[in-house]
């Protein structure tokens, strides 16, 4: 329940009252946390009567801030914990879009059965993201580093192995940003190709123990290779992800889309502010959002810095480096 006090010009003070002692206290956030990363993000003045809650601050903010309160305590209520992370979720997703609502974001769940975790979208994007691998065949997740599209892929590959809507997982990477040129590379094939596909392997390890990862790589059940690699190839019953595909050429993107048999997900995530590729190789992930963007049946996932479910420093540090290049 939330109450007007006060009001003198754009100031206004709300008291915001919860029914749960128990439930406040945890909205609250350990030595009141969550109500401070409140406070500075907003730049409003947060007090605590027991299981009222006293705001004063200017308009948009105010209201952003009862919004907020309100739909993380509707939150656990419905047995869903909130850490400090989740508040900074939260508060990005509100604060771009005063009508969303929470919990159909948090609330859905890809259930890992491996390590018996849940992963959940963190923004309105990664849940139109996971949205969308679940309707279309073939998606393509667009935007910078750290934003989720190749780990929520990821896990929704995992997950539908796990539940054997699929046979296999396929994880594809360029192996160099200028073209694949494995043959100038040290070291036997395994060499050539591990420091490019570290990535993929740390994201399947944060979903499955060393052992079960292993064993299903063994029997080819999980898949890491080099985009080189999937020349000639049909792949049916397959979960395929494609990571990095701004440095794809056009030629490559082609054989990669190619390549989807009957009852199979293709995911392709890249960054096309990071091409590596030489100058006057166009990049395929472009080419292909120009060429495909018609296709119904094709999804296309536009994430921004908004996404970016990293250490919050990560959001100021790409601020400050866009300020440098403004």
């Amino acid at each position: 329940m939330t109450e007007l006090l006060n009001k003198k010009g754009n100031i206004k003070t709300k008291k915001v009252t919860f029914d749960n002692n128990e439930l406040a206290r945890s909205l609250y956030g350990e030595r009141n946390s969550n109500l401070r990363l409140i406070e500075k993000r907003l730049n409003i003045i947060i007090n605590i009567r027991g299981n009222d809650i006293i705001l004063q601050g200017d308009f948009p903010e105010l209201e952003t801030a009862e919004n907020l309160l309100t739909q993380l305590y509707g939150l656990l209520k419905e047995g869903y914990p909130i850490y400090e992370r989740d508040v900074d979720y939260s508060l990005r997703i509100l604060s771009g879009n005063h009508k969303a609502e929470l919990k159909p974001i948090f609330l859905d769940r890809i259930y890992i059965p491996s390590k018996k975790k849940t992963i959940t979208p963190k923004s309105i994007n990664q849940k139109i993201y996971i949205d969308g691998i679940r309707k279309y065949d073939i998606v393509f997740g667009i935007g910078p580093a750290g934003t989720g599209k190749t780990y929520l892929a990821m896990a929704m590959a995992i997950s539908s192995l796990m539940k054997k809507e699929i046979n296999r997982v396929v994880l594809v990477r360029p192996a160099v940003e200028a073209g694949e040129k494995l043959g100038f590379l040290p070291g036997d094939l395994y060499e050539k190709v591990n420091p490019y596909l570290r990535p993929l392997y740390d994201a399947l390890h944060d979903m499955m123990d060393f052992e079960s990862a292993s064993r299903l790589m063994q029997s080819n059940v999980i898949e890491v290779a080099p985009l080189a690699f999937m020349r000639g190839r049909t792949l049916n019953d397959s979960f395929i992800i494609l990571d990095e595909a701004q440095n794809v050429t056009s030629e490559q993107m082609k054989m990669f889309l190619t390549r989807l048999g009957f009852s199979s997900k293709t995911v392709i995530t890249g960054d096309i502010t990071q091409t590596d590729l030489p100058e006057g190789k166009a990049s395929g992930l472009i080419q292909a959002r120009d060429i495909l963007a018609d296709i119904t049946e094709i999804k296309f996932v536009y994430f921004g810095r908004e996404d970016v479910v990293r250490h919050p420093l990560v959001q100021e540090i790409i601020d400050a480096y866009d300020k440098l290049d403004t």
